[in-house]
């Protein structure tokens, strides 16, 4: 699925299923809360933190879907087309950092 693909799918499913969107402060503190459950099981699986029982059955891919939703519908509404804008990002990144972490020792061996 591209993201092309992505933003048209939430969008139907949006409107058939979900009735409408929520407004984008709405969606907004909804991705924060599914941001945090990604947080939360990063910590606990790869962190130093213990699972609860309650956390010990969360699934992160899930949770990290849940977060692509969300982000995607908040693009829909706010009238950004994901595909061109994680061209250009990829495209700003390489041009800054493409000596950057080439020529960073932490990263090497």
């Amino acid at each position: 699925m591209t993201l092309e693909q992505a933003q048209q799918a939430v969008d139907t499913w949006i409107k058939d299923v979900g009735v409408r969107y929520f407004s984008e402060l709405t969606n907004l503190a909804i991705l924060t809360e599914e941001v945090g459950e990604v947080a939360r099981i990063i910590a606990r699986r790869y962190g130093d933190q213990s699972f609860k029982k309650s956390d010990e059955e969360v699934d992160l891919a899930t949770e990290m879907a849940d977060v692509l939703f969300v982000l995607i519908a908040l693009a829909n509404q706010t009238g950004v087309n994901l595909t061109e804008a994680f061209q250009k990002g990829l495209e700003k990144r390489t041009a800054r950092d493409k000596d950057r972490h080439q020529n960073n020792p932490k990263l090497k061996g």
